[in-house]
């Protein structure tokens, strides 16, 4: 796991069946581990600032905006330019509730990125579509596409 994971006392809910019930029955148990988990963050949440100190990528506090006129010029330009990453490339996958969510940034050092894709857990999940409807009915094709979660817009190329 990445994050802070280690951190927290949780359980991965696992199924032993592998249908639609089997993974309803786990969705319920992932929520329950899921508010374990909130509630152990939220009792050791320290307090402070939660952005970056660094002007480059932050925008300035609003309170500078009104008396501060290179503030006001950051600020626009930050919004206008955007930050210039250094040239190169980066995927990054994170947890989102459907699965593994990817991002893929291709920089050419200017504020604009060359290329973005990103990798959208529901267009994986579709593929396996296929295979656990295998000798089941037409009719269980709702059934099953609901217990995957997928979202088609979300997996539509």
């Amino acid at each position: 796991p990445y994050s802070s994971y280690d951190h927290f006392d949780f359980e991965v809910p696992v199924g032993s069946n592998g249908d639609v019930y089997d993974r309803y029955r786990v969705r319920l148990a992932e929520m329950r581990q899921s508010l374990r988990i909130i509630r152990q963050a939220l009792d050791n949440l320290p307090g402070g600032p939660v952005r970056t100190p660094d002007r480059k990528v932050t925008p300035p506090p609003k309170e500078e905006l009104a008396y501060s006129m290179e503030s006001l010029i950051h600020h626009f330009k930050l919004w206008t330019e955007g930050f210039k990453p250094p040239e190169g490339e980066v995927y990054q996958a994170v947890e989102s509730p459907r699965g593994e969510f990817g991002v893929y940034i291709s920089s050419d050092g200017s504020g604009k990125p060359r290329r973005v894709h990103f990798r959208a857990p529901s267009f994986v999940h579709l593929q396996a579509l296929p295979l656990m409807a295998k000798g089941g009915l037409v009719a269980d094709l709702v059934a099953i596409i609901g217990s995957i979660d997928i979202v088609l817009g979300e997996a539509d190329r």
